[in-house]
């Protein structure tokens, strides 16, 4: 979820829309998991790359001993002035060692080498250009026997939305577009390449693993949420393409979500992963893989839906072996509920303008036919 940086009204909004909206279904439920038996360490110097509104920023400051110093940066100024307030809402504890700082880590983390006991980041990862680099990065930062906790989208999510987009692509033999969705799909990493990039950046420890659901009451409900609209929806249109072709395709992709979960909700899918390491010595050099993000495993070449027309759950996709663990049951399949809100319906703006044809229970446009 990427707010730029540029102050004008519409960053000032977007960035009240994630704290309101977005950030109680996407950005919390995975800060839980980064927070989950995270012990600072005494007089501890921590960096949190990334930290959008203040979560799990606050949370960590609250477990801070005195003489510790947590330093949180961001691209967005927007984010971090909503971060801000709210450490100043806090009183006294927010008088603690915690300093706010406008900054992106790409290309790479301004710090020296061996500064930190705490590197966190909260679903900074996946807007990275490569997750090896990055990893290694936060690894460098960070001193000997210290912990770096990253969060992060896995392959699987999305992946229902996904299923249906391939469909409508094969169906109408959008090939250029279907090659651009698999690259898409390809950016969720899988769980044994998370583990190499730990590896290649000289943490040992594993991944904690979660699996949860988003439910819409419907297509428009989908694509009018705001974890949505101002998350993955854009990209998603890129891949359709542009004008009258991008309004086909999603105008297909409406129809077939609501005749595969007619009278249900739609329900998607998120895997949340959850790096914990710890840095050690570097036991050999581990040379960067030529090609990060492509060595990723994409989605299966079935598609979920090949046999039934039903929307049943799908199948669980395979785990790595070794160091993952699961989260406790009590925390599983725990159903967040998105649908509209004040924020998500801004009819006069293009964009909502632009996404009418397919989501505002229009006929069927005269163009398209109906072949097989």
């Amino acid at each position: 979820m990427t707010v730029s940086s540029k102050r004008t009204l519409k960053v000032e909004k977007l960035a009240r829309i994630y704290d309101l909206e977005i950030a109680p279904v996407w950005g919390t439920r995975f800060g839980k998991m980064l927070l989950r038996n995270l012990a600072v360490p005494q007089k501890g110097q921590v960096l949190d790359i990334s930290c959008g509104t203040g979560y799990p920023t606050i949370e960590i400051l609250r477990r801070m001993s005195e003489g510790s110093r947590l330093i949180a940066i961001d691209a967005s100024s927007a984010m971090l002035d909503v971060a801000r307030r709210k450490v100043a809402d806090l009183g006294p504890l927010g008088k603690k060692g915690v300093f706010f700082r406008t900054e992106s880590p790409v290309p790479k983390l301004s710090f020296a080498d061996d500064v930190y006991d705490l590197v966190v980041c909260n679903l900074g990862l996946s807007e990275m250009p490569s997750l090896e680099i990055a990893v290694r990065d936060f690894a460098r930062v960070t001193k000997l026997g210290g912990e770096v906790r990253c969060t992060l989208p896995l392959a699987g999510t999305f992946q229902e939305f996904h299923d249906i987009y391939r469909e409508v692509l094969i169906k109408h033999d959008k090939h250029e577009a279907l090659d651009r969705l698999e690259r898409h799909i390809a950016r969720y990493p899988t769980m044994d390449h998370v583990e190499r990039c730990m590896k290649t950046a000289n943490l040992s420890g594993g991944i904690e693993y979660e699996e949860y659901s988003l439910l819409f009451k419907s297509s428009r409900e989908f694509f009018f949420a705001p974890v949505i609209e101002y998350g993955p929806l854009q990209e998603w249109k890129d891949i359709a393409g542009g004008g009258q072709e991008m309004q086909d395709v999603f105008w297909y992709i409406k129809e077939a979500i609501d005749a595969y979960f007619a009278g249900r909700p739609f329900q998607v899918t998120i895997k949340a992963g959850c790096i914990i390491g710890k840095k050690h010595e570097p036991r050999a050099a581990q040379p960067l893989a030529s090609t990060p993000l492509d060595d990723l495993e994409s989605a299966s070449d079935s598609s979920a839906f090949d046999d039934i027309d039903t929307g049943l759950p799908l199948p669980p996709r395979k785990m790595a072996a070794g160091s993952v663990r699961v989260a406790d049951p009590d925390d599983l399949d725990v159903i967040e509920v998105a649908d509209d809100s004040e924020f998500a319906m801004d009819e006069s703006s293009p964009v909502e303008q632009d996404l009418d044809a397919f989501i505002d229970g229009k006929k069927r446009p005269s163009h398209l036919d109906f072949d097989d």
